[in-house]
């Protein structure tokens, strides 16, 4: 029953790919921050959603890193963009004319206490971790999941099957608001 459990708890290295998918991530969340365009920023801030499904897909997620390419990097960004073309652009020197220390700093204080708390997180792979202190379950699924859904990824099996109505929930959730978005842009369009 072991036999699916990782055999030591050794930390591993991060790989170049995580630091420069790290280091991109960073970068263009800054980048969407400090934009005095709004366009510049919605162009980034897609970037930054690909970089953020890049990373997801590093870390064996495809399930999460495809709804991130989806909604965020691909209907979020057209969205934004249809908002751009649908409405007038603002002056960006009278809008972005001074920065608000306070929330500045307030982001910063957030920062620097998220970032605290990294050292405690546990290293990918790492035996030791939550996600192993119940093997009994944990095993459970690794060992039955392609046996009861015939779906070979645990995860997606897990989506699938045993989460069905959760993740149909979301589905409606996204097809709904999907009409609803499409119903507004065809009034606007014949009016």
């Amino acid at each position: 029953m072991n036999a699916l459990l990782p055999t030591a708890s050794v930390p591993l290295a991060v790989s170049p790919v995580e630091v420069s998918l790290f280091a991109f991530v960073i970068l263009t969340a800054v980048v969407t921050a400090l934009a005095r365009d709004v366009l510049s920023s919605i162009i980034v801030f897609g970037a930054y959603s690909l970089g953020m499904a890049a990373l997801y897909t590093f870390y064996r997620a495809p399930d999460v890193a495809m709804t991130e390419a989806a909604i965020s990097a691909g209907v979020t960004t057209v969205l934004l963009l249809l908002t751009i073309a649908k409405t007038s652009r603002i002056d960006h020197e009278v809008a972005f004319e001074s920065v608000h220390w306070p929330a500045v700093g307030a982001v910063g204080l957030l920062g620097a206490a998220m970032a605290s708390t990294l050292a405690e997180m546990p290293v990918v792979g790492d035996t030791n971790s939550p996600v192993w202190s119940n093997p009994d379950v944990t095993q459970y699924y690794l060992a039955n999941a392609y046996a009861e859904t015939g779906v070979e990824n645990a995860v997606m099996s897990v989506l699938a099957s045993y989460r069905g109505f959760d993740t149909f929930g979301e589905a409606v959730v996204v097809f709904a608001a999907g009409i609803v978005t499409m119903l507004v842009l065809r009034r606007e369009v014949f009016a």
